[in-house]
């Protein structure tokens, strides 16, 4: 999901491209947050404000019009028997800005930035299109998500320090998020994937061969400087008493064992840290020599891949880092970049293979598209009539508005 905050950014419809299952994103260098040196670090560093759920960005009202004293939504599309309201539409494209920003990663020009925004904007319609139609092919499938459901919300509760569930649904309430779309929006990005996972990527393979090709053809750009590609977990002490200071440090201590006996570094850092790349499994970027402080310079570069170092007491708390891939100065063997490789080649072959099938399952479906809409993977149009959101014939939607699914296309006979 974008970041956004974690209530907001779990709210939006993605970009099929960045719900489609990828490799480990080894490549991808996030903005690198500034590395406390240990023991240095401002006596007087104040303690976190009191955690609370990330503010939303606020969801825009519904676009509603008036007939005869009765609320009615504006229907944009329909996809087979479910519909996307304008107001739907309409939050899709407010959000471009920040799914753009998030895309960056501070990365991109301004120039840049404005272009990702606009095409974000320009496929809001397609991509809650395809966002539907994935959606109804995965309980087709009967595909079922609830165990991730909850997980997944009850790692947002942690992420937010919020003591139970109750306490996040009154979070998400107040920062005006209907409780039930916010699951369901968890829900449908679980679905999504799931889908794209089984019925695109599991198709799609790169072979060692063509990952030899790529690196031939492209050894230039794997002349690197010495570095090192780091992540990390932060337990922050932060105004605590020394018996707080005292479990946390058992905290971190525990947190670096479990890595030793085997558990996964990122599945760790997303529970165990307090840092702000948490929830990226703790990864931090690549660093260079001199881009760190001496201290941290001279631990993690005499280190090997994999390796952990030991818990560093700094004045904000206890640091963990983990060294993922070490790059000695020069030409990077294949071994060191193949991860990296195989992800691009991966990446390229999924977006039009997920195009093609979502192609695939417009034909096999019935869209349409209210005249004045544009979707850019050309949807076709019909008149829609609007109509009271709650009349006697309607298709009903669990958790949502009941509404009156649009007239068919000339021609057609039923559904």
């Amino acid at each position: 999901m974008r970041n956004l905050g974690l209530i907001a950014a779990l709210f939006i419809a993605l970009p099929l491209a960045a719900q489609a299952p990828t490799p480990p994103p080894q490549s991808q260098k996030p903005a690198k947050p500034t590395l406390e040196k240990p023991d240095e670090a401002p006596a007087d560093t104040p303690a976190p404000a009191a955690a609370a759920p990330k503010k939303p960005a606020p969801v825009k009202k519904p676009a509603i019009s008036e007939t005869e004293g009765k609320v009615v939504e504006e229907i944009v599309a329909r996809v087979n028997n479910e519909v996307i309201t304008r107001s739907e539409f309409e939050h899709a494209k407010a959000s471009a800005e920040d799914d753009a920003k998030q895309d960056c990663q501070n990365r991109c020009t301004p120039e840049q930035l404005k272009t990702l925004i606009d095409d974000t904007q320009k496929n809001a319609l397609r991509n809650l299109i395809d966002q539907s139609l994935l959606v109804q092919r995965a309980k087709d499938m009967g595909i079922s998500v609830e165990p991730e459901v909850i997980k997944q919300l009850d790692q947002i509760r942690i992420e937010n320090k919020l003591a139970s569930m109750e306490a996040l649904e009154e979070a998400v309430t107040k920062s005006g998020v209907n409780w039930e779309d916010f699951k369901n929006n968890i829900r449908s990005g679980l679905l999504t994937k799931k889908v794209i996972g089984s019925e695109v990527g599991s198709h799609i393979s790169v072979p060692k061969e063509d990952i030899q090709k790529y690196y031939e053809e492209h050894k230039q750009d794997f002349i690197r400087p010495e570095q090192v590609a780091l992540r990390s977990i932060e337990v922050n002490t932060a105004g605590k008493d020394p018996t707080e200071i005292a479990d946390l440090r058992k905290k971190a201590d525990t947190a670096r064992k479990r890595i030793q006996d085997g558990e996964d570094f990122g599945e760790i850092a997303k529970r165990y840290s307090d840092g702000s790349t948490a929830k990226q499994g703790g990864y931090l970027g690549e660093y260079k020599r001199g881009e760190l402080s001496k201290e941290l310079e001279d631990n993690v570069f005499k280190l090997k891949r994999n390796d952990l170092t030991d818990v560093m007491e700094t004045k904000q708390g206890f640091l963990i880092i983990q060294v993922m891939e070490h790059y000695e100065e020069g030409q990077q063997p294949l071994a060191k970049v193949e991860n990296e490789i195989n992800e691009k080649l991966y990446s390229q072959r999924m977006e039009p293979a997920l195009r093609e099938y979502l192609k695939t399952l417009r034909e096999e479906s019935y869209v349409v598209i209210k005249p004045g809409y544009q979707d850019a993977a050309g949807g076709s149009n019909s008149e829609i009539q609007e109509v009271s959101a709650t009349p006697e014939v309607t298709k009903t939607k669990k958790g949502h508005k009941k509404y009156l699914l649009f007239g068919k296309r000339a021609g057609d006979s039923g559904d």
